[in-house]
C-alpha cells in the first residue's frame, strides 16, 4: 500500500486519537484497554480506506469502528452480564437506524476528555509517570519520541506508560472530573504537568540543545484543550497566557547558530505579536474568571502577568520592573521558593542597582535547594559583573558552567566567563 495514504490515514488518526482514548476509556474503564481500542480502528482504517475512500467524517467512522470492537471485546471477555447488557444495549439503539456520525463523534467528547486529563494526570502517578503517560494518551506522541524529548531511554518511558496504566487500573481509580476541594488540588497537579511539559521544551534542563518547541507545543495545545473544557477555571487561562505569551519570544532566542540569546538582549520586533496578543487575551480571561468566583489571581496568573509585562515593553528600558519586584514578591507570600526570591533578586538588582540584587543572592547561597542549581552563580556572575568584580564574576559563570547538563547554557556560562577576564 502506499505510503501517502497511510500518512494522511496517521495525520487524521493522530487529531482524532485522544477523542477516541477519551470516550473508550468511559465505556472500558481502563486507559490501557482505550488505547489498544483506538489502535485497533486505526488498522482497521488502514486496511479499508485505500480500498474504499476516506469517510466524510473520518473521526465519527474511527469512534464506531472503536465502539463496535469495545463491544465485541465485551463480548469475548464474557463480561458480567449487566455490563453486557448494558453496553449491548446501547449498541443496538445505536445500529437500530443508520447511525449517527455526527452524534458518535460528539458523544459527550468534551466531559470524557476532561475525564481523561484528570486520570493521566491522576497524584496516585508519580510525576515522571503522569508526564510520559498524558504525552502518550493526550499528546498522541510514541514513546521514542517521549524519550527524546526528555533525554531518558525508550525503555524506560515504555516501563513508566506500562506501569502507570496498570496502577490506574489496580487503584481502581474513577474515570471521572472531581469535584470541590478534590477538584481543586487535582486541577492544580493537572496544570503542574502541562507546566513541567512546557518548561522541559523551553529550557531543556539537558542535551544539546537549548529548546525543544515540539514539547511546548504539546503543552500548549493541551493547555489550550483544557481551557476550553474549564472555561471557569481561572489558572487554567492563567496557564495558556504564560506559556502563549512565552513562546512568542522563540524566534528571538536564539542566534543564527542556534546559540541562546538572553532575554534583554533579544531583537523584540522577532517577537510573535499573534502569540502575545493572544497570550494577553487569555490572561484577561483569567483575570474576568477571577472576579466571576471573588478569587485572587493565582500563581499562573500572576506569572503570566509576569511575562506582560515584558511583552508590553517595545524596548529592555521600557521594562516595568518595579511591578515585576512586586509580583515576585506576591508569589512568594502564595508559594514561598529560593528560585521565586532569585528572580525577584534580579528584578530588584535592575531597579535598585546590582548591589541590592546580590546582597539577596548571597543570602540564598547557603539554601541547600539552590546548591545545583546553576542560575544562582549565573545571576551572582552577572551582578558582579555590573559592580565589575571581574575576577569573582569569572568565577562564578565557571561555576555555572560546571553545573548545568545543557550543552548551550553551558557554552554561554563559558563565554560570559572569558568576556569576564
Amino acid at each position: 500500500m502506499a505510503a501517502g495514504p497511510h500518512r494522511a490515514i496517521a495525520a487524521v488518526f493522530n487529531i482524532e486519537r485522544p477523542k477516541l482514548i477519551a470516550s473508550l476509556t468511559r465505556i472500558a474503564r481502563d486507559v490501557g484497554v482505550a488505547e489498544e481500542l483506538a489502535q485497533d480502528a486505526l488498522v482497521t482504517a488502514l486496511e479499508d480506506w485505500p480500498e474504499n475512500g476516506v469517510p466524510e467524517k473520518p473521526g465519527a467512522w474511527l469512534m464506531l469502528t472503536a465502539k463496535r470492537k469495545a463491544f465485541d471485546l465485551h463480548r469475548r471477555k464474557q463480561m458480567a452480564a449487566q455490563k453486557y447488557n448494558e453496553l449491548g444495549r446501547d449498541m443496538r439503539e445505536e445500529e437500530s437506524s443508520t447511525p449517527d456520525l455526527d452524534t458518535a463523534l460528539d458523544d459527550d467528547i468534551g466531559d470524557d476528555l476532561l475525564r481523561l486529563i484528570f486520570t493521566a494526570c491522576h497524584p496516585v502517578l508519580s510525576q515522571e509517570a503522569r508526564v510520559a503517560l498524558t504525552l502518550r494518551l493526550l499528546g498522541g506522541l510514541t514513546t521514542d519520541e517521549i524519550a527524546r524529548g526528555f533525554i531518558v531511554p525508550e525503555p524506560t518511558i515504555a516501563q513508566r506508560i506500562v506501569r502507570a496504566k496498570k496502577t490506574l487500573a489496580e487503584s481502581k481509580v474513577p474515570y471521572e472530573v472531581p469535584h470541590g476541594e478534590e477538584l481543586s488540588e487535582r486541577l492544580a497537579t493537572v496544570l503542574e504537568v502541562i507546566y513541567l511539559i512546557f518548561n522541559e521544551g523551553y529550557a531543556a534542563t539537558s542535551g544539546e540543545r537549548w529548546m525543544r518547541p515540539e514539547l511546548c507545543n504539546e503543552a500548549l495545545r493541551l493547555g489550550r484543550v483544557l481551557a476550553e473544557l474549564a472555561k471557569d477555571e481561572p489558572e487554567v487561562h492563567g496557564l495558556v497566557a504564560l506559556v502563549e505569551i512565552q513562546m512568542s519570544r522563540f524566534a528571538a532566542r536564539v542566534d543564527a547558530n542556534g546559540d541562546p540569546v538572553l532575554l534583554l538582549d533579544q531583537n523584540r520586533a522577532r517577537w510573535d505579536r499573534l502569540l502575545i496578543r493572544r497570550g494577553l487575551e487569555a490572561l484577561t480571561r483569567g483575570y474576568q474568571a477571577c472576579e466571576r468566583l471573588n478569587r485572587l489571581p493565582g500563581p499562573y496568573i500572576l506569572q503570566a502577568e509576569l511575562a506582560a509585562c515584558h511583552a508590553r515593553a517595545n524596548k529592555a528600558e521600557d521594562t516595568d520592573w518595579a511591578k515585576i519586584a512586586g509580583i515576585y514578591g506576591a508569589l512568594g507570600v502564595i508559594s514561598p521558593s529560593p528560585v521565586l526570591e532569585l528572580n525577584r533578586a534580579v528584578a530588584l538588582g535592575m531597579l535598585m542597582g546590582p548591589q541590592a540584587g546580590l546582597d539577596i543572592v548571597d543570602a540564598l547561597a547557603k539554601d541547600p535547594a539552590l546548591k545545583n542549581y546553576y542560575l544562582l552563580p549565573a545571576v551572582r556572575g552577572d551582578l558582579l559583573s555590573k559592580l565589575d568584580r571581574k575576577d569573582e564574576a569569572r568565577k562564578e559563570f565557571e561555576r555555572a558552567a560546571a553545573i548545568t547538563q545543557n550543552e548551550k547554557e553551558r557554552a554561554v556560562m563559558l563565554r560570559r566567563a572569558r568576556t569576564s577576564s
